[in-house]
């Protein structure tokens, strides 16, 4: 179900996402050339992952064929707990609600550096409040248990970066050289456009 829903989403975000890329590689580009700054390449592809992300957040979250309904919900816990756990609906709902945001807080984190987790939660509660009220406002439902979940995703995303940020800080030296992040950051781009062609029946 979740991929089939990720599927949709990126047909329906496919013609966006490419005008997107394509703008901000150029606009990038001409940046980097004319100010003479310096250019890391897996930096500039993460940034460019975050606006896919985001991109394909709003397609996800707003999208009325993914819609499951209308409703209006502020009972903390009520649609969580219809759910059994381990069923279809549970891990769509549930831990899909939690998942969605996850790049959210960890992209977050990595962009401000926040000293702790309050930062993040906010920015969390915020974006998701702003989701819901845009959601009940084209048909689709407003759920405070999607809040509460969201931000719990956001706090994985940040925890998920200082995690790998301390990790980084422990590699020896040599492992800590920028070609060594462009080789992974490409070798996951490439992959993700790849997947992206399949998707669309491009490829």
């Amino acid at each position: 179900m979740f991929e089939s829903t990720l599927r949709s989403a990126l047909i329906s975000a496919a013609p966006m996402l490419t005008i997107f890329v394509v703008v901000l590689i150029v606009v990038r580009i001409s940046s980097v050339r004319t100010s003479g700054k310096g250019f890391v390449l897996h930096e500039e592809i993460m940034n460019l992952f975050f606006v896919i992300y985001i991109l394909l957040l709003f397609e996800l979250l707003t999208g009325t064929e993914n819609s499951l309904g209308s409703g209006f919900n502020i009972v903390p816990f009520q649609e969580i707990f219809r759910y059994e756990i381990g069923s279809r609906k549970f891990i769509y709902n549930v831990l899909g609600n939690i998942l969605i945001f996850v790049p959210f807080g960890y992209f977050i984190s990595r962009a401000i550096k926040p000293r702790g987790v309050a930062t993040i939660i906010i920015d969390s509660v915020l974006t998701s409040l702003t989701v819901e009220l845009v959601q009940l406002n084209i048909g689709r439902s407003f759920d405070i248990d999607d809040i509460m979940l969201n931000m719990v995703g956001g706090i994985v995303g940040y925890f998920l970066y200082v995690g790998l940020d301390a990790i980084y800080n422990h590699l020896p030296r040599f492992l800590q050289r920028d070609f060594i992040y462009d080789l992974i950051c490409g070798i996951i781009f490439i992959g993700f456009v790849a997947y992206m062609l399949k998707v669309v029946e491009i490829w």
